[in-house]
């Protein structure tokens, strides 16, 4: 399911809070980004106990319960005592999507009239679920039309902002608050179609766990081994970098000045990479669309601009390529007015650093 409208994290308590208490609820969102954390911390706050079921790992009977005999003679199902409790609490049926089609009928009575057999929800208990998109290659089922009604959809999406608002207080390794300040769109990156890692709210945070676990021990080859096992390879090569740069006391700021120049060495190659990258960033930050627009001092950074492009290049062409290369979407980053000067103005920068 794909929604026209989706919400940040930082939205999502009010919206639960308004929502939950009256009708179930599913929460959509690709893998990593803090579905099942939302739910439990809603929950606490509340004063509820949240009690997770996860729908791949269920049959139906573990929901219905086991048939007894009554007294009478009649047999009944007991619900089991994960679910059958005398206080309000949460039901969280996280994955629920991804349950087989009888787990997730045995679900309707306790979605819709909050009941299984003869048991009732203790009144003041919420349920929400949670699950992932088809479209994030991750186990999915199409969801009956009729459980579809029976809920509230909530579609969530990564948010930078709320995710470092959250890092800072919760320990996340410095670097990696540094780093995703600076590039807050590395946050997050879409589900891969083949089986590699990918970027998520959840593998930053894993990485930091590893950061803390190594300590100031962690040498280079090992953070790439974990940041490759972590992130996509583009966002591990520039953490990677930028935690060379916090090593070493080398950034973009000096080259800009002329206080230091691109590092050269094969084995910096990393740093280069990140270095180029932060350099286009600031480029496009700093100059305007159009030339008649650009200051005294605009003017300057593109003419320094030119020329750090050119000991670029003298270094690795395919990395000077990455600075003025076009965007995702094949239209140009960076001020047309500037590519123009730079394919102007090359061959003469080239000519005179001989």
């Amino acid at each position: 399911m794909q929604g026209a409208v989706s919400v940040s994290p930082s939205q999502v308590p009010e919206l639960l809070l308004g929502l939950a208490t009256v009708r179930p609820v599913f929460l959509w969102g690709a893998p990593g980004i803090g579905k099942s954390s939302l739910v439990r911390a809603f929950a606490e706050s509340l004063g509820l106990e949240c009690v997770s079921l996860v729908g791949t790992q269920l049959a139906p009977e573990d929901l219905i319960g086991v048939p007894q005999l009554t007294p009478e003679g009649r047999s009944r199902f007991c619900p089991p005592e994960q679910i059958a409790r005398d206080e309000p609490y949460c039901l969280f049926l996280d994955e629920l999507n991804a349950a087989s089609p009888d787990v997730q009928k045995a679900f309707y009575s306790l979605i819709l009239d909050r009941r299984i057999g003869s048991y009732e929800l203790p009144p003041g208990s919420i349920v929400i679920g949670a699950g992932n998109r088809a479209t994030d290659g991750a186990l999915a089922r199409p969801m009956a039309s009729a459980l579809v009604n029976r809920m509230v959809h909530v579609h969530l999406r990564a948010s930078a902002e709320d995710w470092l608002h959250w890092a800072a207080g919760a320990g996340i390794h410095p670097w990696i608050v540094d780093h995703l300040t600076d590039r807050p769109d590395h946050l997050w990156s879409a589900p891969p179609k083949t089986e590699e890692p990918f970027s998520t709210p959840r593998a930053w945070h894993m990485l930091s766990d590893a950061l803390h676990s190594f300590g100031p021990t962690l040498d280079e080859e090992t953070l790439k081994v974990v940041a490759h096992g972590l992130l996509t390879a583009q966002h591990a090569v520039a953490f990677c970098g930028y935690a060379k740069i916090v090593r070493n006391s080398y950034g973009l700021e000096a080259i800009l000045k002329g206080d230091a120049r691109w590092p050269h060495r094969l084995e910096d190659r990393d740093l280069l990479y990140y270095l180029a990258d932060a350099f286009r960033g600031r480029l496009v930050k700093e100059l305007p669309a159009r030339k008649e627009h650009a200051s005294g001092a605009q003017r300057q950074t593109a003419f320094r601009a030119k020329s750090l492009l050119v000991q670029l290049a003298e270094i690795s062409v395919e990395v000077a390529q990455t600075v003025i290369a076009d965007g995702a979407d094949g239209n140009p980053v960076l001020p047309s007015w500037f590519l123009i000067e730079a394919a102007r103005d090359m061959p003469r920068l080239v000519e005179a650093r001989r």
